[in-house]
């Protein structure tokens, strides 16, 4: 079964990919019309509505997962989840975040307590690497390798106390869960007898070098990965090895940033208007520079998304290229797309479907 799923915008949305025009529950004042009187005024429109807007969407499409991003110089993640989490019956929630935000403890509290209230539908997708500057904002100077170590090391004792929760009879009076590392030290944690019942958070973790794909061998459920510079799908075949050396499975997903219209000529020109939004009238000689083939566009990153490469093309093609995806081990897919609930709103009506149709033919 091939899931789709969506991430939510955390800087404000349009249709229009410049930053002075992503007014739409952006920070920056919503433009006056000359056609329509905007009544909302007096504290009955803020920014996160058009955000929940986008949440519910995602939600009624029928989309498997809603993903709040990791976003320094955006909303926050644990909030947009929460929100999320509020706002969504049946769709999953990821929250991305750096394992730097908190002990471990901490972060299995509160999704203990958003777990008891979502039917056990909260995720974690760590994001154990940044770029320099977020590091040094975050007064975070370890190495990379010590991030993976220190990784490894919260999801251990984020597991541990859940696990050893409400241990003794007759009430909470202390955990059983120790652990002395090399980051962490906990004597006698456990969270309460609240978390019972409820599952830990299903674990998401991203990247392609040995001490990713090791952490997700040992910890992960599901590892998100991207397209190569050369627009092909990494190879799922290590980690998969990695994680049944351990007595484990790994679910692969890819993140796929998506423009698909009824034919390829459309699909082009509607990036070339993005492109042009974003660069000016005379730049679209640098969008053409960016093809790594007939269907794959390595500058999805430069108009607005948070990852760069992904498919440019009619529906039919598209949804073949998804088909084939699957065939080489894709079980999920994270798509996006600008403006988000137009795009998620055609992709469901007009995309997913024939992906759909092909995978089950091929089935």
């Amino acid at each position: 079964m091939v899931a789709f799923e969506w991430e939510v915008p955390t800087r404000g949305d349009s249709r229009h990919v410049g930053s002075a025009a992503r007014h739409r529950g952006g920070w920056a004042p919503t433009p006056g019309s000359a056609v329509a009187t905007d009544l909302r005024t007096g504290g009955r429109w803020d920014p996160f509505d058009p955000t929940e807007q986008v949440i519910t969407a995602i939600d009624t499409a029928g989309y498997d997962t809603v993903i709040a991003p990791y976003d320094p110089a955006g909303e926050e993640s644990w909030i947009l989840a929460g929100i999320a989490l509020r706002r969504t019956r049946h769709a999953r929630v990821a929250v991305e975040f750096h394992p730097g935000f908190g002990t471990p403890v901490y972060a299995a509290k509160v999704s203990a307590t958003l777990q008891r209230n979502s039917d056990d539908r909260l995720q974690w997708q760590l994001r154990v690497v940044t770029d320099a500057a977020d590091n040094r904002a975050r007064g975070d100077r370890l190495t990379d390798a010590e991030r993976y170590r220190r990784a490894d090391e919260f999801l251990t004792v984020a597991k541990g106390v859940w696990d050893g929760a409400g241990a003794r009879q007759g009430g909470f009076d202390g955990g059983e869960f120790n652990h002395v590392g090399e980051f962490y030290e906990v004597t006698d944690g456990g969270l309460d007898r609240s978390v019972h019942g409820h599952r830990f958070p299903t674990v998401r973790l991203t990247g392609e070098s040995d001490e990713a794909l090791a952490l997700s061998a040992r910890h992960g459920d599901i590892h998100l990965f991207e397209l190569s510079s050369t627009g092909a799908a990494p190879l799922i075949g290590p980690l998969s090895e990695r994680a049944a050396a351990l007595g484990r499975t790994v679910a692969a997903g890819l993140y796929l940033p998506v423009i698909a219209r009824a034919t390829k000529d459309e699909a082009v020109q509607r990036l070339r208007r993005q492109w042009r939004d974003a660069y000016g009238a005379d730049a679209d000689t640098r969008a053409e520079d960016l093809w790594v083939d007939d269907l794959t566009f390595a500058g999805f990153d430069r108009i607005g998304h948070r990852h760069p490469i992904g498919l440019v093309g009619s529906y039919d093609e598209v949804a073949q290229r998804i088909v084939d995806l699957t065939g080489q081990g894709f079980e999920r897919f994270v798509l996006s797309g600008i403006p988000n609930i137009e795009e998620l709103n055609r992709n469901t009506e007009h995309l997913l479907f024939r992906a759909d149709e092909r995978n089950r033919v091929l089935a």
